[in-house]
């Protein structure tokens, strides 16, 4: 665990946990569900407008989910391929 999380506050340690793209999913999340209640509650935004919303967060969403996805497998290919490499090294001796 990195030095810089070590804290004895509880709301420390969740901000500290908490990666950058998940607070701006949160954000985006209540963002809209804010225009969506605004579409229905207040006939403001257009539903077009409401689906916007709703459509970047979700592509916001998997982008987040993509990268981690992205960086299990890049650590993976590298644990293979030193595993790779001690069995070559096991077989030529």
């Amino acid at each position: 665990m990195d030095n810089s999380c070590i804290s004895s506050n509880l709301v420390n340690n969740l901000v500290c946990k908490m990666r950058i793209q998940d607070i701006i999913v949160w954000i985006l999340f209540a963002v809209s569900l804010f225009v969506v209640g605004w579409y229905f509650f207040g006939n403001s935004p257009i539903i077009e407008q409401s689906l916007l919303v709703l459509i970047i967060s979700y592509l916001f969403v998997i982008n987040s989910k993509m990268s981690k996805i992205e960086t299990i497998i890049k650590i993976s290919e590298r644990k293979f391929n030193a595993l790779a490499k001690d069995f070559k090294e096991h077989l030529h001796y």
